[in-house]
Parts: C-alpha cells; structure tokens; sequence
C-alpha cells in the first residue's frame, strides 16, 4: 500500500528505512524523500514508526552523540555495535 502518492513510497519501504535506522520523519524524507511535498503522508509515517527501539533515540539517552556515524553503516554492523 502506498504511503506516500507524491513519490511512490509504500509501507514496505518505509519500515525497510526504519529497519535501516531511520527514525523519525525527516530521517525517512531523508531516504525517500517521502512526507517533502505535500505533507499528508508524514502522519502516516509517523504511525508506521510507532515508538519502536530506535538506535539514534537510545545513543542520545546515553548521552552520546546520536549524529554518530552509525547511519551510514551497513546493518549488520548497526546491531553487531548495539549489542555491545
């Protein structure tokens, strides 16, 4: 099903970006450009989103820095470092 009509996006590719680390709205907009033009799908994303685990969300808990390179990283390293 398409989250967003602007761009194509659908719910697949949503939850594979939040599966990649992406957070928060801007964070998928950054990846898909989803929820930039008209705006109507960013709730929807936001719903897909919920307030799951979120990589950035907890490293900001600790104190460190969440702007980390941790994004750029390919996934299996994402979670190798997360379960040190």
């Amino acid at each position: 099903m398409y989250v967003c009509s602007c761009f194509g996006v659908t719910e697949q590719q949503v939850r594979q970006h939040a599966e990649d680390g992406a957070c928060t709205p801007r964070q998928i907009a950054s990846a898909c450009k989803a929820g930039t033009d008209c705006g109507g799908c960013v709730r929807r994303i936001q719903a897909l989103l919920g307030r799951g685990n979120c990589p950035r969300r907890e490293l900001a808990d600790q104190g460190r820095s969440p702007l980390a390179d941790v994004a750029n990283q390919p996934a299996a390293v994402r979670v190798t470092a997360e379960a040190a």
